[in-house]
């Protein structure tokens, strides 16, 4: 597969020459960062300023509401969006910046776009959020069809007069971070019938062909001389077998080793316990979370961040069959311990737990997983935030420490100890699943937790909600998949080079 294709960005002083549309700022006080040119133009033309004009057809400066202006002769059009009554966040402009190229985009017509943004960077923190969002916001994905494809934003354009220094890596930064989370959400829109588990492992490999990563794949038939009873089980009921992707990537002058894992279940129906119909429609995107995992990988590396990194993604399609496995099933997993199978539309944690306990092999100093894990996530914390929990608040507090500097929302809940209890068998070491619906992704989360070695810190992120966007775009975040969770990977990993 083709990896997803992003425009150009560089950072220019003044407006370029060859521009279609130039977005500006309101705020309270009126335009902010308008070139020069651009102002004297309009006011030639129009007889008003930009803030004039903008405030004339209904501009307002809420935070997000946008307003096109007409063009001063051959110059650009102008896109005026909102920044609120208060001086953006990072992430405020990052997702003003997004909202802005992705609206900007829809003026596209036959030709291609050139987009520029003139928007308050007075810091290199605040120009790369900048930089990013747009970037994410530029993400199309282009649909499979008979028909050529429309025309698309080949180039973007961040103005910026103030004296930073450094410039150059901060572009080349937030290029590598959009890139791999456009790659996530190429790989979570893909349809199933094209996306499988030997496919997306021959695209995992591809993904890293240029970059210092080792990878190894593991078939269905070393998954079963290994042992690998959870990836094993989930994919038997599929025609096109299991795989596990392993990335290591070994820098040197690395101090701490981090661990990731990947739920990538390509289709899930449910197996056996299939789900309703509407249920299983966006079920494509179950893989969110090994694309999140190798994509993040992908990026760390091409930063040479001083972290070693080993990734796991437990790629597997469960599908209904007279191979399925079934409820009541006792499986053993990777590593020995036995499980009684209580549902198999509950076939992530089975494939994670193989995934968790080969990763404690590599004796990390933290291991994280990130799987769409459980609906019952969803119903606590909604579409837009995710999940974590952990062996400890400290290690809850790295890696939310993370998420804020990347700019993603994630919620700690707990794993109260009484759970535990809900997983007790009479027939195997454990169950996969309560008898009972309460706490649904805590239990989830105290089921893994039985599969990581002791003494290692871990943390779970449950991203079924965010991983995958059914409504309207919103910010940089467009229709279906999100790519969450890849941009708090990268910044936890950067977060441990000190």
């Amino acid at each position: 597969m083709p990896a997803p294709t992003l425009p150009s960005i560089d950072l220019a002083k003044t407006l370029p020459r060859s521009c279609d549309v130039l977005i500006v700022g309101l705020g309270g006080a009126g335009a902010i960062a308008v070139p020069e040119a651009i102002e004297r133009a309009q006011t030639k033309r129009y007889g008003v300023s930009v803030t004039d004009l903008a405030r004339s057809v209904g501009a307002k400066s809420d935070e997000g509401k946008t307003a096109i202006l007409p063009a001063a002769g051959d110059g650009p059009r102008l896109l005026i969006i909102g920044l609120g009554d208060s001086d953006p966040t990072p992430e405020g402009l990052r997702k003003l910046a997004g909202a802005a190229v992705r609206q900007a985009g829809g003026l596209a017509e036959e030709a291609s776009l050139s987009i520029a943004l003139a928007l308050p960077a007075e810091d290199p923190e605040t120009l790369q959020a900048i930089a990013e969002g747009a970037l994410l916001g530029s993400y199309r994905y282009q649909p499979i069809s008979s028909k050529v494809a429309t025309a698309q934003i080949d180039q973007l354009t961040v103005i910026n007069d103030a004296k930073l220094t450094g410039t150059g890596p901060l572009l080349d930064r937030a290029r590598t971070i959009a890139a791999a989370v456009a790659q996530a959400r190429e790989w979570v829109n893909l349809p199933p019938n094209l996306l499988y588990p030997d496919s997306l492992a021959e695209d995992a490999r591809a993904l890293v062909r240029d970059a210092r990563v080792t990878v190894e794949v593991l078939d269905d038939k070393a998954l079963q001389k290994g042992g690998y009873g959870g990836i094993m089980a989930v994919g038997g009921g599929s025609s096109r077998p299991p795989r596990l992707v392993r990335y290591g990537y070994t820098p040197r002058g690395a101090k701490a080793h981090l661990a990731l894992v990947g739920k990538g279940i390509t289709f899930d129906s449910g197996g056996l316990n299939l789900k309703p119909g509407d249920s299983m429609y966006t079920m494509k995107s179950d893989m969110a979370g090994a694309a999140a995992v190798l994509a993040a990988v992908s990026a760390i590396a091409r930063l040479g961040l001083r972290v070693t990194v080993t990734a796991y993604a437990a790629l597997a399609e469960n599908l209904p069959s007279d191979t399925s496995y079934r409820p009541s099933d006792v499986l053993t997993m990777y590593g020995g311990k036995t499980v009684e199978n209580g549902n198999t539309d509950a076939e992530g944690r089975l494939v994670m737990a193989d995934a968790l306990v080969r990763a404690g092999e590599d004796k990390p100093d933290l291991i994280v997983d990130v799987a769409t894990l459980t609906g019952a996530c969803v119903v606590a914390l909604g579409n837009r935030t995710s999940g974590l929990m952990a062996t400890d608040d400290e290690t809850a507090d790295r890696v939310l420490d993370a998420a804020e500097a990347a700019g993603e929302s994630f919620w700690q809940l707990p794993i109260p100890a009484e759970f535990r209890a809900k997983l007790d068998s009479k027939v195997a070491d454990l169950r996969s699943t309560a008898t009972d619906r309460a706490g649904g992704a805590l239990t989830a989360a105290a089921f893994l937790r039985e599969f990581v070695a002791e003494g290692v810190s871990w943390a779970h992120l449950d991203i079924a909600g965010p991983s995958f966007n059914s409504g309207e775009p919103y910010g940089y975040t467009p229709a279906g998949g999100t790519g969450v969770a890849v941009r708090t990977l990268i910044a936890l990993a950067e977060a441990m080079q000190d």
